[in-house]
C-alpha cells in the first residue's frame, strides 16, 4: 500500500506483547512461534485456505515461515499478523494483520476466521481494530485490503468495517476486488 507515513517506533527494549489489541470480544496478540500448529490447523483449513492460500494447504514448514517472517515485520517495521482469541479463551479463532503482497510489495490489510465464529460479527471487530491500530499507531494515510470476487462475506467485513469499493482487477490470475479507507473517512464511521 502507499502512503503510510513514517511509523512511530516503540520505546527501546519493546516485546511482541506491547502490540495486544483488546476489543469488547476479542483479544489480538502477535503471532509467535508457539503457535504454529494452531495456525497450521486454521490455515489448512480447507474453508479458510480457499481464499487466502488459494485452495493450498500450506505445510508445518511453510506456516512457521509465515510466523517468523511476521515476528521480523513487527521487529522492523511495527506490524504484522495478530492472533485473534475470544476474550475469555485462549485459543486461537482467526489472524488478522498487515502483510506485503505483490511486487513491487504493497501494505495490505489480511484476515481469515475459522467457520464456527463467521456471521458474528468478529472479523469485522478485529478489522476494525487492526484498521485503528494502523491509523493510530503507523500513521498510515490509508489502508487497502482485498479478496477474490468470489468472496462475498469477504467484501461485506470490509464494508462493515468501514472501508470501500476501490477497483476490481485481475492479479496473479485470480479475479480481485479491492476495498480502502482513508483515515479521514475512517474517523467519520465512529
Amino acid at each position: 500500500m502507499s502512503g503510510p507515513g513514517d511509523p512511530q517506533v516503540p520505546p527501546a527494549g519493546f516485546l511482541l506483547m506491547d502490540y495486544e489489541i483488546k476489543t469488547s470480544r476479542l483479544l489480538l496478540r502477535p503471532i509467535t512461534p508457539e503457535d504454529v500448529d494452531e495456525l497450521h490447523r486454521l490455515w489448512t483449513n480447507r474453508e479458510v485456505r480457499r481464499y487466502i492460500w488459494d485452495g493450498v494447504a500450506i505445510s508445518r514448514e511453510e506456516a512457521a515461515a509465515i510466523i517468523g517472517r511476521s515476528i521480523d515485520y513487527f521487529e522492523t517495521n511495527h506490524y504484522g499478523l495478530w492472533a485473534i482469541t475470544i476474550s475469555v479463551e485462549d485459543c486461537i479463532i482467526g489472524f488478522c494483520g498487515f502483510w506485503c503482497f505483490r511486487d513491487p510489495p504493497e501494505l495490505e490489510l489480511i484476515y481469515g476466521l475459522l467457520p464456527e465464529y463467521w456471521g458474528k460479527g468478529m472479523a469485522t471487530e478485529a478489522v476494525r481494530a487492526i484498521i485503528r491500530f494502523g491509523f493510530d499507531q503507523l500513521s498510515l494515510q490509508w489502508i487497502v485490503g482485498s479478496t477474490d470476487a468470489v468472496n462475498a462475506a469477504s467484501c461485506r467485513v470490509m464494508e462493515r468495517a468501514g472501508m470501500r469499493f476501490a477497483d476490481r482487477a485481475i492479479a496473479h490470475g485470480i479475479d480481485t476486488i479491492y476495498y480502502k479507507v482513508s483515515r479521514r473517512e475512517f474517523e467519520k464511521t465512529g
